[in-house]
């Protein structure tokens, strides 16, 4: 008999000390850095990464949280720039390399919109990808975002101009596919 194998259990927590390694190996990820960014790739010290992350835990304003699947940290998730009058924000996620591929994108940035949704009040949640990243772009379709648009030629990626396609998901949208107090539809 064939077993299947059992998809990841992913889940979304709090960073702790113990993820400082990981989460620095994704922000010094200079292959990725372009899709993640307006400024030049370059190199980043140990101590620019801590400083940077101290920034961030003085922002309040935003939500971040640590990928884990199987109790390991492969990433993270984030809602920023969130603004408090329109309720709306834009969603980023970071997995490492060998998490890829896997369908823990497509379970993280769902869990980070049903958060955004449920939690954080929000009407509105949207995102942009660089347009070759087909893979990206597919496990936000599955996370129930839309294609809203296209910046031609917007981003200087590894050598080449690249479209940024803008996405974006309601909270109506949403509900529809998870029932009224959004929980997921049987």
């Amino acid at each position: 008999m064939r077993t299947m194998s059992r998809p990841p259990l992913v889940t979304l927590r709090p960073a702790t000390a113990a993820d400082a390694d990981v989460l620095f190996r994704l922000a010094s990820d200079l292959p990725t850095w372009e899709e993640r960014g307006p400024t030049t790739p370059a190199p980043m010290s140990r101590a620019a990464f801590d400083a940077q992350v101290a920034q961030r835990e003085a922002d309040a304003g935003n939500v971040r949280f640590v990928v884990d699947v199987d109790g390991e940290a492969v990433g993270s998730v984030s809602l920023f720039a969130i603004d408090p009058l329109a309720r709306h924000a834009e969603a980023g996620i970071a997995l490492l390399p060998e998490a890829r591929g896997r369908g823990i994108g497509t379970a993280a940035i769902t869990r980070i919109v049903e958060f955004g949704f449920v939690r954080c009040n929000l009407r509105r949640i949207h995102l942009e990808a660089i347009a070759s990243n087909v893979a990206a772009i597919r496990a936000y379709e599955k996370a129930g975002f839309v294609i809203e648009g296209r910046q031609r030629q917007q981003a200087w990626v590894r050598g080449a101009y690249e479209d940024i396609v803008l996405m974006g998901v309601l909270r109506s949208e949403w509900a529809a596919g998870h029932g009224a107090a959004g929980a997921p539809a049987t």
